[in-house]
């Protein structure tokens, strides 16, 4: 499965609980169609004592959404946008669609 975003890129969140809320790329797993956003869909886990946390806790985390749930955000212009492909010195670019910057 293809993923339209990278690690590191910033996103808009369009659908779910999350809905406008942006964040930074932190793992994508494109054999599920999965990535992690920092801040996005945050679950409780119940984590058990060990030697270092002698009491356990309830830890908040993030877990995977669908990246169709997700789209490019553009610093420059500050928009969720698509990105189409740019050739320049042999390298091939991704550039916003609404003010024409690299990504």
């Amino acid at each position: 499965m293809k993923v339209h975003v990278k690690k590191s890129d910033t996103v808009l969140v369009i659908n779910g609980k999350d809905k406008n809320k942006t964040g930074e790329v932190l793992v994508v797993n494109p054999k599920e169609g999965k990535l992690i956003v920092r801040g996005i869909n945050l679950v409780s886990k119940h984590q058990k004592p060990t030697k270092k946390n002698k009491s356990g806790a309830i830890v908040k985390k993030e877990a995977p959404i669908y990246s169709s749930k997700v789209m490019l955000f553009c610093n420059k212009c500050k928009k969720p946008t698509r990105i189409s492909h740019k050739i320049e010195d042999g390298k091939k670019l991704r550039v916003c669609k609404h003010c024409g910057v690299a990504l």
